[in-house]
């Protein structure tokens, strides 16, 4: 099977946008920029680019927020287990962001 064309990624990036599958189209349009080979990525790639990173790292960052508010109100509570385990949720979620961000 035949290497995809840069246009090829691109519109095989366009379909998950469509679907919300965003981490798809990260996949998508990190190949996209494997292929430009240090030439500058046109309008829409950009677009298409910012789109995924946004999405996939902004529902992990909703989470964390979520779940910062759960540990601060079961610590004024005082269950220490509970915390506990919310601050292990937390990390989980962290390190995900990390790896997303750091590829």
């Amino acid at each position: 099977m035949a290497v995809p064309s840069r246009e090829e990624l691109v519109y095989m990036g366009k379909l998950p946008k469509q679907a919300e599958r965003y981490e798809e189209l990260v996949e998508f349009m990190e190949k996209v920029s494997a292929e430009a080979d240090g030439n500058e990525l046109t309008i829409e790639e950009q677009n298409l680019l910012s789109v995924a990173y946004k999405n996939v790292t902004g529902a992990r960052r909703a989470s964390s927020r979520i779940i910062s508010l759960i540990e601060q109100k079961e610590e004024s509570c005082g269950n220490v287990e509970r915390v506990k385990t919310i601050r292990d949720y937390k990390a989980k979620i962290e390190s995900e962001l990390s790896g997303i961000c750091c590829f």
